[in-house]
């Protein structure tokens, strides 16, 4: 699949905005701290994506009903679902000046319909690569990898499921609206997008 950048303009996918908030002094800190042990942007990226993979579980594989999206509350609240923990890894990887952009899938949910599935693509290279920082349970084993993508999920056309090849630089406004307007996660399921 062909990824397509929203924008042409790659500025857009270091910026900052409310839900990728890398001004913020949580976001800053982390990435120092994250920085400080890597040898280079490469090295940072991957443990940026493995902090979030990691050390942020997502709220639905812990049962915590609290509902984040801007990056800085991820970080703080150590919770998000897939859409909040590709804000946190976004707003840490152009806190480094690494260009990061918000991708999507469409996946069967777990009720039989459909889901948004939100992770992110990092430019190295003159390429995009996508990752996945949803974090790994029983059937999940997503890596970073600019050699061949290992997400956490490979979307099956016979179940109606796809890749969106577009390349976001803000949050869609669809998904970002539904994760600012739920009070609670149960309330966040019945208002996540099935399609974009």
């Amino acid at each position: 699949m062909e990824l397509i950048q929203q924008t042409p303009d790659l500025s857009a996918y270091l910026a900052a905005d409310e839900a990728i908030d890398h001004h913020h002094p949580v976001v800053r800190e982390t990435a120092a701290r994250l920085a400080e042990r890597a040898a280079d942007s490469y090295a940072y990226a991957r443990a940026a994506y493995e902090f979030v993979r990691d050390t942020i579980p997502h709220s639905a594989d812990s049962g915590d009903p609290r509902v984040t999206w801007r990056a800085s509350d991820v970080i703080e609240q150590r919770t998000g679902i897939c859409h909040a923990k590709a804000h946190a890894l976004a707003a840490l990887l152009r806190a480094e000046d690494i260009p990061t952009a918000l991708c999507y899938q469409r996946l069967l949910h777990h009720d039989g319909g459909h889901v948004v599935h939100g992770l992110v693509a990092v430019r190295f290279d003159g390429a995009w690569h996508r990752q996945d920082p949803r974090g790994n349970k029983p059937g999940v084993d997503a890596r970073f990898s600019l050699h061949g993508e290992r997400l956490a999920w490979v979307p099956d056309k016979k179940s109606n499921e796809a890749d969106y090849p577009v390349l976001y630089a803000v949050p869609h406004p669809v998904v970002l609206s539904a994760l600012e307007a739920a009070r609670d996660r149960p309330a966040l399921w019945k208002r996540l997008p099935t399609a974009l």
